[in-house]
């Protein structure tokens, strides 16, 4: 079922935390925000709106970096009733794809709740200050095939976000697979 995400509260402090990465390491949100800012991306290996986006992202992301603004994938679904979303199954995921960002898990949810989060993929575009500056969809391809000259929200705005500390006015939400959620509220 397709959820999409609501406006996002602009200005909001992103909270940090401290998730194991698929690297072996443990990564700190903070930590990886450049001077221009940072992506906080919640998604998943099933989902087929992330399937088909993917490739993209994982493309935007290193475009955005040399422009000094990082990028973190967090998967925060269910695994135990959704096992494609299994740690392990993260790792392959990230390794088929050829994530250079950080790809992270967050088994107990938390911080998609503190976030917010609804969908996969469900995108958070901070300034440096790690103050919300976009809440928006990657590019309007949903879970197509993107044509060449399709215009690339995420990286629009974080560009403008990096140049300005602002983002821009009109933001359209992603839509996607909603959160399997452990314990639904």
């Amino acid at each position: 079922m397709a959820v999409t995400a609501e406006a996002g509260n602009i200005g909001w402090k992103g909270i940090d935390a401290i998730l194991p990465g698929v690297d072996g390491n443990d990564h700190q949100l903070s930590a990886h925000c450049g001077p221009g800012g940072l992506v906080i991306a919640f998604i998943c290996n099933h989902c087929p709106y992330v399937k088909g986006q993917i490739e993209r992202m994982v493309a935007d992301a290193a475009f955005l970096d040399a422009h000094g603004v990082g990028f973190v994938a967090i998967n925060s679904n269910d695994a135990t009733a959704y096992p494609e979303d299994s740690f392990e199954n993260m790792k392959l995921f990230a390794r088929e794809h050829r994530m250079r960002f950080p790809y992270l898990y967050d088994e107990d949810q938390s911080v998609a709740r503190a976030y917010g989060a609804v969908c996969t993929p469900d995108i958070f575009g901070f300034d440096a200050d790690m103050r919300l500056q976009y809440r928006g969809r990657l590019d309007a391809s949903r879970h197509r095939d993107a044509p060449a000259d399709l215009r690339r929200d995420l990286v629009e705005a974080m560009i403008e976000i990096a140049r300005t500390g602002k983002g821009p006015a009109e933001q359209i939400p992603s839509i996607g697979c909603s959160i399997k959620w452990k314990n639904p509220q």
